[in-house]
């Protein structure tokens, strides 16, 4: 097999699975009773058709690069973080705490900021290694542990709005008070995007890159991720470093927790998360684990996200279509890759027969 078709082998696969989830997707808007190209302008339109639409659509972009780039350390370990939805609003709880403790102290607005976004960190941290510990040291499987604990992170959040952090005189859905000013992360003239923000995002993403290609640590991870009992009679202390995964991956879905309050919502409200830890997954998934992909294709997502709200604006469709072709997509792409491993195996096996005929 010549170098050049096995470089363009996967890539035509993967073409071939986005043009069946685009095909999938077009006949759920005809089975609607919806013109599929209209459809796919609006979604187009209200990503990226202004100014606002675009930055709006690195909002969302920032949280979900953030969660995508955790979740490939944990992926990288053999472990499926299905908590880190919990560990980004464990992280905002923690940024509210350390925003109401220092709120009236005479520390400088950008030090309380920066604290802010550290407890976050520690606040996501502390919850995805609660989940680690569960499975090294309690035999939990880290989906059904991770699952459980978002829903207690969900309670908590709920009984922090309703109870101490209330409102004063009420509790409401809308959240806590909002936090002055001061207090927020600069944002762009008119736009509710922040630079910090977008900034804080990259540098993580490419030192989880720099962290899994170029590092004995990154190696160690695939080690444990790839046969856990061949690494650890190898030596390495697995639990160690399953531990760490999970540490690493709850930082920065901390970090995103931490942005939504500084950056997004100025607050702590029941939704929080917003649902990007599983859309993290998701994207991890789609890339095959490769960090190098996870920004443009977390745009890609991010821009489905916020165009889908023209779909019941302009056609009144239901704006979760944007989420059937992000399902659909994964779906077709790890159906394809499936049939990419077998259509590799029989080529190689009839290239090792006609070398040995």
């Amino acid at each position: 097999m010549s170098r050049l078709s096995s470089r363009w082998i996967p890539a035509a696969f993967q073409l071939g699975a986005f043009f069946l989830a685009l095909g999938f997707t077009t006949v759920i808007l005809l089975l609607a009773g919806a013109p599929p190209l209209e459809a796919y302008k609006q979604i187009i339109l209200g990503s990226f058709g202004s100014t606002v639409k675009l930055a709006d659509v690195l909002v969302a972009f920032v949280p979900l690069l953030l969660t995508t780039a955790g979740v490939l350390i944990t992926f990288s370990a053999g472990l499926w973080n299905i908590g880190v939805e919990g560990q980004v609003t464990l992280g905002a709880i923690f940024t509210t705490w350390i925003l109401r403790l220092l709120l009236d102290t005479a520390l400088p607005p950008w030090l309380i900021i920066v604290f802010g976004i550290l407890a976050g960190m520690m606040g996501g941290a502390l919850w995805a290694m609660l989940a680690g510990a569960l499975k090294t040291f309690g035999g939990v499987n880290e989906i059904f542990g991770g699952l459980g604990l978002n829903f207690v992170a969900t309670a908590l959040t709920l009984w922090l709005i309703f109870g101490p952090w209330k409102r004063p005189g009420v509790g409401s859905m809308s959240g806590t008070e909002p936090f002055p000013e001061h207090l927020w992360l600069p944002q762009l003239p008119g736009l509710r995007l922040s630079p910090f923000a977008l900034l804080l995002a990259l540098v993580a993403i490419v030192l989880v890159y720099v962290l899994l290609q170029r590092t004995y640590a990154g190696l160690r991870f695939k080690a444990v991720g790839n046969n856990l009992k061949a690494a650890f009679l190898l030596g390495l202390p697995t639990w160690r470093y399953m531990l760490l995964a999970f540490g690493l991956c709850g930082a920065l879905a901390g970090m995103a927790g931490a942005i939504q309050v500084e950056a997004v919502y100025h607050r702590l409200i029941p939704s929080i998360s917003s649902g990007y830890g599983f859309l993290g997954l998701l994207v991890a998934m789609l890339i095959r684990y490769r960090a190098l992909w996870a920004a443009p294709v977390a745009l890609f997502f991010a821009a489905l996200n916020i165009g889908g709200i023209q779909l019941p604006i302009v056609l009144k469709l239901d704006s979760t279509l944007s989420g059937v072709l992000q399902g659909s997509l994964v779906l077709f792409v790890l159906l394809v890759e499936g049939a990419r491993h077998r259509f590799m195996e029989k080529r190689a096996r009839a290239a090792r027969a006609e070398q040995s005929a």
